[in-house]
């Protein structure tokens, strides 16, 4: 994003809690906009709190129902808003809660990097996930729905190898 300097133009990559603040505010809109939207997580660098310069921005939508093939239903939704470039996946709640029979690595990645930013994701006793999360700064009150910002910095552990 560019700032002023005394020189010119200087690119700025948004920090994390940016990026995340700006995620949290566009599904809580998708929700608003689409009936059929039951959650939005962010996963990948986002998710594991280890994003940098250049890392984009992976969500994943989990819709009631869908029956486009997996190329049509990325068209609906707009992420030209978000400060980074993003990838989403597009699940049905039954290819969701069915993943792991077909998909046993990415639903690992998923059940360990996905934080849910907006919406009542599938119950986790049924895809194993966990309904709370620290957002790198973003506290998610998931009794009452809200998004807050944290005052303290991204404070996550790296998986172990």
């Amino acid at each position: 994003m560019p700032a002023s300097s005394p020189t010119g133009f200087v690119l700025r990559w948004p920090s994390s809690v940016e990026v995340l603040g700006a995620a949290a505010r566009w599904a809580e809109r998708q929700r608003g906009n689409h009936d059929d939207l039951l959650a939005v997580g962010v996963f990948g660098s986002y998710g594991r709190g280890d994003a940098g310069v250049g890392s984009d921005l992976d969500l994943i939508l989990i819709l009631k129902t869908c029956t486009d093939p997996a190329w049509e239903r990325l068209r609906r939704w707009d992420t030209g808003s978000l400060p980074v470039a993003c990838d989403l996946l597009v699940y049905s709640l039954a290819e969701w809660c069915s993943l792991p029979g077909w998909n046993p690595r990415l639903a690992e990645v998923l059940e360990q990097d996905t934080h849910w930013l907006a919406g009542q994701p599938p119950p986790a006793g049924e895809v194993g996930l966990q309904l709370g999360a620290d957002l790198g700064g973003l506290k998610r009150d998931w009794e009452h729905g809200t998004t807050t910002a944290a005052s303290r910095p991204i404070d996550r552990h790296r998986r172990q190898a």
